[in-house]
C-alpha cells in the first residue's frame, strides 16, 4: 500500500525525521543505557526526550559513548528535546534549551519542541510542575505563544536547534503560529493512535507543511504510574488499552506479526511518524521491525473505522478530573472541555 523502509523519513524545511523513534518518557535514567544502545543497534536514529523526562543527562552519556566510539555520528541521529511548560516564556527559551544541551552533551538538537501551550510559573529549572500552599499548579496565566514562538526561532538562528515545532497544540493554535511566524513549525507532535486518529488536524498540518508524529502509539497504561510518582492527580484519567482490539489481533496473526507492530505500521502508512517507548531491548528491536509487510486496503479501512474521536483522548480532554482538570483553567490549554 504505501512503500516504506527503515530510512523514511518525514521531511519540512531542512527537517528529515525518521517515521520511528525511540520514546523515552517514564524511561528512568538507569534504564537508558541499555535502551538506547538495543534502539542504535535496531537501526533506529530518532531518539525522544524532553526536559521533563529528567533523563536527558543518561541519554547523554551514553549518546557521548556511542559517538566517542565511532558506532554512530552525530549527522545520522536525529535527536528531539522539548522546552518545560515552566519555560513558556521568550526570555526563558534559551535558558532551558541550553540546559538541555548541556545534559545532552550536544552542541544541538535537531527538533525543538515547545511540550505544551500550557505555561506555568518559573521557580527554577527542578520544579516541574510548581505547586502552591494547596497543592494546586501555579499556571502563569499570561503566557504568549506568538512571543514564545520567538523565542523558539532565535534558537535556529543561534544554530541551536536545526527546526522547531510543538506539541500538544492544537488547530487555531498552530494556525496563530503559521500566520504570523518567521520560521513556520515542522512538526506537531500529539497523542495519536488507532483510538484518536485526529484526521482533520492530521490533514491540516499535512496541508500547511507541518509533520506528525504520533505519540504513545498504544495508549499509555504508564501514565497513572508517571503522575503518581511526581504527586500528582490522577483521579478521571482514562485508559485505553489498543494493543487488545481484536481488528488488531486479528491482523496480527494474519501477518504473523504482533499487535504492537500492526498498531506502528498503520501509523506510518497514515502518514506520520512514531516513537514507541520501551526499555525491553527485544521489543525496542520488535518496534523497529515494522518495514517487511504492508497492510491490505481493507485492512487499512478497518483499523481506520476504529477511530473514536475525543472519546479515545487519553491525555486531557472532555470529562478530565484532577491534574488535567487544573490544565484546562488555562487560557491556552487546547483539548474540548
Amino acid at each position: 500500500m504505501t512503500k516504506l523502509d527503515s530510512k523514511s523519513v518525514l521531511t519540512s524545511g531542512v527537517m528529515k525525521m525518521p517515521v520511528v523513534g525511540l520514546g523515552t518518557w517514564q524511561s528512568t535514567p538507569e534504564e537508558i543505557d541499555t535502551a538506547l544502545n538495543a534502539a542504535i543497534d535496531a537501526g533506529y536514529r530518532h531518539i525522544d526526550t524532553a526536559f521533563v523526562y529528567q533523563n536527558e543527562s543518561a541519554i547523554g552519556t551514553t549518546l557521548k559513548k556511542l559517538l566517542d566510539s565511532g558506532k554512530i555520528t552525530r549527522e545520522e541521529l536525529f535527536i528531539v528535546t522539548k522546552l518545560p511548560g515552566t519555560g513558556n516564556r521568550r526570555e526563558d527559551v534559551e535558558l532551558f534549551l541550553k540546559k538541555s544541551l548541556e545534559a545532552l552533551q550536544l552542541d544541538y538538537v535537531d527538533l525543538y519542541l515547545v511540550h505544551s501551550p500550557v505555561g506555568m510559573v518559573n521557580k527554577g529549572f527542578d520544579q516541574l510542575f510548581p505547586m502552591g500552599e494547596k497543592g494546586e499548579i501555579l499556571f502563569d496565566m499570561n503566557t504568549d505563544l506568538l512571543e514564545l514562538w520567538k523565542g523558539m526561532e532565535a534558537q535556529v538562528d543561534a544554530g541551536r536547534a536545526k527546526s522547531i515545532g510543538i506539541s500538544n497544540f492544537n488547530q487555531n493554535q498552530v494556525k496563530r503560529i503559521l500566520d504570523s511566524c518567521r520560521i513556520p513549525p515542522a512538526n506537531l507532535q500529539v497523542e495519536l493512535h488507532i483510538y484518536l486518529q485526529q484526521k482533520e488536524f492530521v490533514s491540516f498540518c499535512k496541508q500547511n507543511g507541518v509533520t506528525v508524529c504520533a505519540y504513545s502509539p498504544f495508549g499509555s497504561p504508564g501514565q497513572k504510574a508517571f503522575f503518581e510518582k511526581r504527586g500528582i492527580p490522577t483521579e478521571g484519567i482514562r485508559l485505553l488499552f489498543p494493543l487488545e482490539d481484536p481488528v488488531v489481533k486479528e491482523i496480527a496473526e494474519k501477518h504473523n506479526k504482533q499487535p504492537s507492530q500492526v498498531l506502528l505500521r498503520y501509523m506510518i502508512e497514515y502518514g506520520v511518524a512514531v516513537i514507541p517507548k520501551s526499555t525491553n531491548p527485544d521489543r525496542i528491536k520488535q518496534n523497529f521491525d515494522v518495514f517487511d509487510f504492508e497492510l491490505t486496503k481493507e485492512e487499512f479501512e478497518k483499523i481506520s473505522a476504529l477511530d473514536r474521536g475525543e472519546d479515545g483522548r487519553m491525555f486531557g480532554g472532555r470529562g478530565s478530573r484532577g491534574f488535567m482538570n487544573q490544565l484546562s483553567s488555562h487560557p491556552e490549554y487546547a483539548f474540548p472541555k
